[in-house]
């Protein structure tokens, strides 16, 4: 009986054998969801069906939608700031540019001015020498002075300086510097009646202003020009009021 009951049970063990193990299958997630959801129920209580939903929630992709377009707007909103500020930076280079070039176009244009500056005196002393050699003994060296001022001048009159015609003009204070006033009524007041430095232009630019006098009305000049326009205007009034 023994012998029987041991063949019986070997028998069993070699048809066990005999099957291949199959691989374990794993439920879908709706069937796991599910299936804590009846386990939950069966129990009574509801953390079966709360873990059902949070497998579902976190399974499907509309619960990642509002996260994604957060992240989108805020890459967005960075890519508008950073081309904003290329575009500031780009406008400021661009500025930076034009303002190099300008001041190197500015002192190229007036690199000899100091130099210029410095040469006034020699034309100035020239000039005086001219003046003064009046004699008949000085007239070679008159000579000689004036044809070495007419060639200095030919010169740096190549390099943009050019005196500034100061003579019977208008009193420009941009251009000249009064010394004084001196009355005339034969011409206008402000006019330019006798220079006494000669002023310079280099280019554009005031190098040197001329000294110059400037005239000026005498003073019983103008009380007869007040009472005469006092006068012509009580005259136009009485011919108003006929």
């Amino acid at each position: 009986m023994r012998h029987k009951a041991k063949k019986k049970i070997e028998e069993n063990i070699a048809e066990d054998n005999s099957h291949p193990p199959q691989a374990e299958e794993f439920p879908a997630p709706e069937a796991s969801a599910l299936w804590l959801h009846a386990s939950g129920s069966t129990k009574g209580d509801h953390s079966g069906q709360e873990e059902a939903e949070r497998c579902i929630a976190a399974e499907t992709p509309e619960s990642a939608a509002p996260e994604a377009g957060k992240i989108e707007r805020n890459l967005e909103e960075e890519l508008g700031q950073e081309k904003d500020r290329y575009l500031r930076l780009y406008a400021e280079f661009d500025n930076y540019k034009k303002r190099i070039a300008r001041d190197r176009e500015e002192l190229i244009k007036y690199g000899n001015e100091s130099l210029l500056y410095e040469l006034l005196p020699v034309i100035d002393n020239l000039e005086m020498a001219m003046k003064h050699s009046s004699n008949d003994t000085a007239a070679g060296l008159a000579q000689g002075v004036e044809i070495t001022l007419k060639e200095f001048l030919r010169v740096i009159d190549k390099f943009g300086l050019s005196p500034i015609d100061a003579s019977d003009k208008m009193f420009d204070p941009s251009l000249h510097h009064a010394m004084t006033q001196i009355e005339r009524d034969d011409i206008d007041e402000n006019m330019v009646v006798e220079e006494f430095r000669k002023g310079y232009m280099f280019r554009e630019k005031v190098l040197r202003p001329s000294l110059v006098a400037v005239s000026k009305k005498p003073a019983e000049s103008n009380q007869l020009s007040a009472v005469s326009e006092e006068r012509e205007n009580k005259e136009e009034k009485i011919e108003e009021e006929k």
